[in-house]
């Protein structure tokens, strides 16, 4: 459960601190976004080399395979919000939340733009979890 005073703002840093603060929070949610990326990236490049998925110009995939794709991706959410947790100078939680409402946000775009490349429950399951994730990822965060 969130606590109110994981949500709450943190003291104003010193002066002499406040650059190197602000840098540690962006670097915090920066990095689990290129992780979440990165390792999503390179997971769907192997699945089509492998043949697992098939290749780029071939017919859509089964929904089976896009709920293996959805269940990595969920895992990786999750890990990424987590590293962002850990990562943040303070507040974990809402560093990891504001990791989730930019995936929220890119998945929604990414909805938009590939709307009938897949199912679509596919892409709009991707957004529905964005949140979730980043929550569970903070939780899991918050308790190290």
């Amino acid at each position: 459960m969130v606590t109110a005073e994981a949500l709450q703002p943190s003291p104003a840093p010193s002066h002499a601190n406040a650059p190197r603060q602000l840098l540690r929070r962006i670097g915090a949610v920066l990095a689990g976004l290129f992780a979440i990326f990165a390792v999503t990236t390179a997971t769907d490049v192997v699945m089509h080399l492998s043949g697992v998925f098939p290749s780029m110009d071939a017919p859509p995939m089964s929904n089976a395979l896009f709920l293996f794709a959805f269940s990595y991706r969920f895992v990786y959410d999750v890990a990424g919000c987590y590293l962002t947790a850990r990562l943040a100078p303070a507040r974990p939680m809402w560093h990891a939340l504001v990791l989730g409402t930019i995936g929220l946000c890119v998945s929604l775009v990414g909805a938009v733009a590939m709307w009938g490349a897949g199912p679509a429950w596919y892409t709009l399951g991707l957004a529905a979890s964005a949140l979730p994730c980043a929550w569970l990822g903070g939780r899991l965060g918050q308790r190290e």
